[in-house]
Protein backbone atom coordinates (compact mmCIF):
# COMPACT_ATOMS: atom_id res chain seq x y z
CA UNK A 1 0.00 0.00 0.00
CA UNK A 2 2.70 2.19 1.24
CA UNK A 3 4.65 2.11 -1.74
CA UNK A 4 1.99 2.17 -4.33
CA UNK A 5 1.28 5.59 -2.86
CA UNK A 6 4.94 6.45 -2.85
CA UNK A 7 4.54 5.57 -6.41
CA UNK A 8 1.93 8.17 -7.49
CA UNK A 9 3.82 11.08 -5.61
CA UNK A 10 6.53 10.35 -8.13
CA UNK A 11 4.55 10.50 -10.46
CA UNK A 12 2.85 13.43 -9.39
CA UNK A 13 6.00 15.46 -8.96
CA UNK A 14 7.66 14.43 -12.38
CA UNK A 15 4.57 15.42 -14.29
CA UNK A 16 3.93 18.56 -12.31
CA UNK A 17 7.43 19.59 -12.92
CA UNK A 18 7.34 18.41 -16.36
CA UNK A 19 4.65 20.82 -17.30
CA UNK A 20 6.23 23.52 -15.95
CA UNK A 21 8.83 23.41 -17.81
CA UNK A 22 7.19 22.65 -21.20
CA UNK A 23 4.70 25.49 -20.73
CA UNK A 24 7.70 27.84 -19.82
CA UNK A 25 7.47 28.79 -16.20
CA UNK A 26 10.48 27.38 -15.66
CA UNK A 27 12.78 28.29 -18.84
CA UNK A 28 16.34 27.30 -19.87
CA UNK A 29 18.68 27.69 -16.92
CA UNK A 30 16.13 27.61 -14.58
CA UNK A 31 17.43 26.31 -10.75
CA UNK A 32 15.28 22.95 -9.33
CA UNK A 33 15.55 23.00 -5.88
CA UNK A 34 14.46 19.48 -4.28
CA UNK A 35 13.16 21.35 -1.21
CA UNK A 36 11.46 24.02 -2.79
CA UNK A 37 9.60 21.82 -5.27
CA UNK A 38 8.60 19.01 -2.65
CA UNK A 39 6.82 22.42 -0.40
CA UNK A 40 5.27 23.44 -3.90
CA UNK A 41 4.18 20.20 -4.39
CA UNK A 42 3.43 19.78 -0.19
CA UNK A 43 5.42 15.93 -0.68
CA UNK A 44 8.14 14.70 0.86
CA UNK A 45 11.38 14.98 -1.12
CA UNK A 46 12.14 11.28 -1.89
CA UNK A 47 9.65 11.64 -4.79
CA UNK A 48 10.91 14.75 -6.13
CA UNK A 49 14.34 13.09 -6.49
CA UNK A 50 12.95 10.60 -8.33
CA UNK A 51 10.73 12.70 -11.16
CA UNK A 52 14.45 14.97 -11.28
CA UNK A 53 16.29 11.97 -11.92
CA UNK A 54 13.22 10.71 -14.72
CA UNK A 55 13.47 14.01 -16.12
CA UNK A 56 17.21 14.38 -16.24
CA UNK A 57 17.17 10.90 -18.11
CA UNK A 58 14.73 12.26 -20.70
CA UNK A 59 17.30 15.28 -20.99
CA UNK A 60 15.03 18.13 -19.64
CA UNK A 61 17.15 18.68 -16.68
CA UNK A 62 20.74 18.46 -16.14
CA UNK A 63 22.83 17.96 -12.96
CA UNK A 64 26.14 20.42 -13.43
CA UNK A 65 28.91 20.59 -10.24
CA UNK A 66 28.77 24.06 -8.37
CA UNK A 67 25.82 24.55 -10.14
CA UNK A 68 23.65 21.83 -8.99
CA UNK A 69 20.38 20.71 -10.62
CA UNK A 70 18.49 22.54 -13.61
CA UNK A 71 16.33 23.14 -16.59
CA UNK A 72 18.88 21.69 -18.99
CA UNK A 73 20.33 24.48 -21.57
CA UNK A 74 20.09 22.43 -24.58
CA UNK A 75 23.31 22.90 -27.27
CA UNK A 76 23.01 23.52 -30.75
CA UNK A 77 24.48 19.73 -31.44
CA UNK A 78 21.97 18.94 -29.15
CA UNK A 79 19.04 19.92 -30.86
CA UNK A 80 20.11 18.91 -34.68
CA UNK A 81 20.96 15.69 -33.51
CA UNK A 82 17.19 15.66 -31.74
CA UNK A 83 15.99 16.73 -35.62
CA UNK A 84 17.97 14.33 -37.30
CA UNK A 85 16.79 11.57 -34.73
CA UNK A 86 13.14 12.60 -34.77
CA UNK A 87 13.06 12.55 -38.62
CA UNK A 88 14.50 9.17 -38.72
CA UNK A 89 11.80 7.58 -36.47
CA UNK A 90 8.66 9.51 -37.54
CA UNK A 91 9.50 8.74 -40.99
CA UNK A 92 9.72 5.38 -40.09
CA UNK A 93 6.24 5.50 -38.30
CA UNK A 94 5.08 7.04 -41.34
CA UNK A 95 5.76 4.43 -43.75
CA UNK A 96 4.40 1.46 -41.36
CA UNK A 97 1.41 3.82 -40.99
CA UNK A 98 0.83 3.72 -44.87
CA UNK A 99 1.30 -0.10 -44.93
CA UNK A 100 -0.69 -1.37 -42.26
CA UNK A 101 -3.20 1.16 -40.71
CA UNK A 102 -6.83 0.52 -40.58
CA UNK A 103 -9.20 2.13 -42.30
CA UNK A 104 -10.42 2.93 -38.60
CA UNK A 105 -7.08 4.44 -37.47
CA UNK A 106 -6.62 6.75 -40.82
CA UNK A 107 -10.06 8.21 -40.47
CA UNK A 108 -8.87 8.87 -36.78
CA UNK A 109 -6.04 9.92 -37.80
CA UNK A 110 -7.56 12.39 -40.56
CA UNK A 111 -9.42 13.43 -37.88
CA UNK A 112 -6.69 14.45 -35.68
CA UNK A 113 -4.95 16.14 -38.39
CA UNK A 114 -8.14 18.62 -39.30
CA UNK A 115 -8.74 19.47 -35.12
CA UNK A 116 -5.30 20.32 -34.85
CA UNK A 117 -5.31 22.89 -38.07
CA UNK A 118 -8.78 24.18 -36.39
CA UNK A 119 -6.84 24.84 -33.18
CA UNK A 120 -3.92 26.26 -34.14
CA UNK A 121 -5.89 28.57 -36.55
CA UNK A 122 -7.90 29.75 -33.84
CA UNK A 123 -5.27 30.69 -31.93
CA UNK A 124 -2.64 34.15 -32.34
CA UNK A 125 0.53 32.73 -30.43
CA UNK A 126 1.61 36.46 -29.90
CA UNK A 127 -1.41 36.45 -27.71
CA UNK A 128 -2.38 33.61 -26.61
CA UNK A 129 -1.41 32.44 -22.90
CA UNK A 130 1.15 29.88 -22.15
CA UNK A 131 -1.39 27.71 -21.00
CA UNK A 132 -3.30 28.01 -24.18
CA UNK A 133 -0.38 27.09 -26.14
CA UNK A 134 1.12 24.35 -23.61
CA UNK A 135 -2.48 22.62 -24.58
CA UNK A 136 -2.36 23.00 -28.22
CA UNK A 137 1.40 21.52 -28.25
CA UNK A 138 0.50 18.60 -26.35
CA UNK A 139 -2.38 17.74 -28.68
CA UNK A 140 0.19 18.39 -31.49
CA UNK A 141 2.34 15.60 -29.65
CA UNK A 142 -1.08 13.61 -29.21
CA UNK A 143 -1.12 13.49 -33.00
CA UNK A 144 2.32 12.65 -34.04
CA UNK A 145 2.74 9.91 -31.02
CA UNK A 146 -1.06 8.33 -32.68
CA UNK A 147 0.60 7.46 -36.05
CA UNK A 148 3.35 5.83 -34.07
CA UNK A 149 0.82 3.82 -31.77
CA UNK A 150 -0.69 2.47 -35.08
CA UNK A 151 2.37 0.51 -35.99
CA UNK A 152 1.84 -1.72 -33.83
CA UNK A 153 5.84 -1.36 -32.56
CA UNK A 154 6.12 -0.69 -28.85
CA UNK A 155 9.48 0.21 -29.15
CA UNK A 156 9.09 2.46 -31.74
CA UNK A 157 6.34 4.22 -29.73
CA UNK A 158 8.80 4.58 -26.71
CA UNK A 159 11.52 6.43 -29.21
CA UNK A 160 8.87 8.98 -30.63
CA UNK A 161 7.62 9.79 -27.47
CA UNK A 162 11.42 10.30 -25.32
CA UNK A 163 12.09 12.65 -29.28
CA UNK A 164 9.16 14.29 -28.95
CA UNK A 165 9.06 15.38 -25.18
CA UNK A 166 12.18 17.04 -26.28
CA UNK A 167 11.63 18.58 -29.48
CA UNK A 168 8.35 19.83 -28.24
CA UNK A 169 9.94 21.71 -25.08
CA UNK A 170 12.96 23.09 -27.15
CA UNK A 171 11.08 24.13 -30.44
CA UNK A 172 7.53 25.31 -29.71
CA UNK A 173 7.48 26.67 -26.80
CA UNK A 174 11.09 28.32 -27.02
CA UNK A 175 11.43 29.08 -30.45
CA UNK A 176 8.12 28.84 -32.57
CA UNK A 177 5.78 30.58 -29.81
CA UNK A 178 5.20 33.23 -31.65
CA UNK A 179 4.20 31.49 -35.64
CA UNK A 180 1.92 29.20 -36.83
CA UNK A 181 2.05 26.19 -39.05
CA UNK A 182 0.55 27.12 -42.90
CA UNK A 183 -3.02 26.44 -43.31
CA UNK A 184 -3.78 22.31 -43.23
CA UNK A 185 -0.46 21.64 -42.42
CA UNK A 186 -1.55 18.66 -40.70
CA UNK A 187 -4.24 17.43 -42.83
CA UNK A 188 -1.66 17.41 -46.05
CA UNK A 189 0.07 15.29 -43.95
CA UNK A 190 -2.61 12.84 -42.58
CA UNK A 191 -3.93 12.89 -46.37
CA UNK A 192 -0.32 11.51 -47.66
CA UNK A 193 -0.26 8.80 -44.53
CA UNK A 194 -3.49 7.59 -45.54
CA UNK A 195 -3.00 6.93 -49.32
CA UNK A 196 -1.31 3.29 -49.05
CA UNK A 197 1.92 4.63 -50.29
CA UNK A 198 4.71 4.07 -47.78
CA UNK A 199 7.16 6.12 -49.92
CA UNK A 200 4.92 8.94 -50.41
CA UNK A 201 4.06 9.22 -46.78
CA UNK A 202 7.91 8.46 -45.94
CA UNK A 203 8.45 11.69 -48.33
CA UNK A 204 5.43 14.12 -46.67
CA UNK A 205 6.81 12.87 -43.14
CA UNK A 206 10.31 13.87 -43.54
CA UNK A 207 8.96 17.40 -45.34
CA UNK A 208 7.03 17.93 -42.59
CA UNK A 209 10.08 17.51 -39.77
CA UNK A 210 12.07 19.41 -41.75
CA UNK A 211 10.30 22.36 -41.03
CA UNK A 212 11.93 25.81 -40.48
CA UNK A 213 14.27 23.59 -39.09
CA UNK A 214 17.06 26.54 -39.92
CA UNK A 215 15.45 28.91 -38.55
CA UNK A 216 14.60 27.39 -35.15
CA UNK A 217 18.56 26.70 -34.93
CA UNK A 218 19.39 30.01 -35.64
CA UNK A 219 16.62 31.18 -33.01
CA UNK A 220 18.48 28.71 -30.50
CA UNK A 221 21.87 29.92 -31.39
CA UNK A 222 21.23 32.80 -29.63
CA UNK A 223 19.56 31.25 -26.85
CA UNK A 224 22.24 28.82 -26.04
CA UNK A 225 24.82 31.61 -26.87
CA UNK A 226 23.45 33.70 -23.93
CA UNK A 227 23.28 31.65 -21.33
CA UNK A 228 27.02 29.76 -22.42
CA UNK A 229 28.58 33.25 -22.32
CA UNK A 230 27.39 33.10 -18.62
CA UNK A 231 28.55 30.02 -16.62
CA UNK A 232 29.47 31.94 -14.12
CA UNK A 233 26.05 33.89 -13.40
CA UNK A 234 24.42 30.33 -12.85
CA UNK A 235 27.45 29.72 -10.06
CA UNK A 236 27.10 32.88 -8.19
CA UNK A 237 23.24 32.49 -8.19
CA UNK A 238 23.24 29.30 -6.29
CA UNK A 239 26.13 30.23 -4.20
CA UNK A 240 23.70 32.85 -3.39
CA UNK A 241 20.49 31.20 -2.79
CA UNK A 242 22.47 28.56 -0.70
CA UNK A 243 23.93 31.61 1.54
CA UNK A 244 20.17 32.93 1.86
CA UNK A 245 19.12 29.91 2.57
CA UNK A 246 21.35 28.81 5.53
CA UNK A 247 20.75 32.28 7.29
CA UNK A 248 17.36 31.98 7.31
CA UNK A 249 17.75 28.72 9.02
CA UNK A 250 19.99 30.08 11.44
CA UNK A 251 17.64 32.68 12.59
Amino acid sequence: MGESFGGNLTELAYFSIRKRILNGDLPFGASLSRRALAEQLEISIVPVGDALQRLETEGLVESRPRVGTRVRIPTSMAVRGHYIVREALESQAARIFADKASPMEKEEVKRLAGQLDVLYSLVAPETASRERLFEIHEFHMRFHMRVAQCTGCLELCQAVEKNQILVFNWLYDTSLKDQQPPPNWHSELAAALVAGDPEKADMAMRRHTRYRMDEVMRRLDSVVSSHESQPEVFIRQRRKKKAETEATAKA
